[in-house]
């Protein structure tokens, strides 16, 4: 039988995580690569300096939007970016963009129930930027390890 999926992580930079986990920012964006739905977990990995899961959030709901303007003008204040970090992430975007190709959505994740693990746990494998699914078995091994 096959093992379910019951959420997802995708790489951010520490800083921009402890927007969502200290400062209670509830929108996380980010180009759309997987599939997401409500009810799944988004862990929290940060990369470079760190490494590790540091925790993460149910997601209330997801939203696909294809401008940036539009994300700010609907939850600039939520946002886990500022409205000129975006903007320049979208700048960076467009330069590895594959000509010919339509860029792919911004995916909105609007979450619910965040909370910080009382350990990082570090994964046992790279996290590449286009993030990747967690199965149940893998879930319950990162809740073990963080001590939740």
């Amino acid at each position: 039988m096959e093992e379910k999926v019951v959420g997802v992580t995708f790489p951010v930079p520490k800083w921009f995580l402890d927007r969502i986990l200290e400062e209670g920012k509830r929108v996380f964006v980010k180009p759309s690569t997987l599939r997401v739905q409500p009810g799944m977990r988004l862990v929290f990995y940060a990369s470079r300096e760190c490494q590790a899961w540091l925790g993460e959030a149910e997601v209330e709901s997801v939203e696909f939007l294809n401008s940036v303007e539009e994300i700010i003008k609907k939850y600039e204040k939520e946002l886990f970016l500022t409205p000129k970090e975006l903007k320049e992430y979208e700048r960076e975007r467009q330069k590895w963009h594959s000509r010919g190709r339509r860029p792919r959505p911004w995916m909105v994740l609007r979450l619910k129930n965040i909370r910080k693990y009382p350990k990082p746990v570090k994964p046992p494998r790279f996290i590449a930027v286009s993030g990747r699914y967690i199965k149940e078995k893998e879930y319950r091994e990162i809740l073990r390890k963080a001590g939740v």
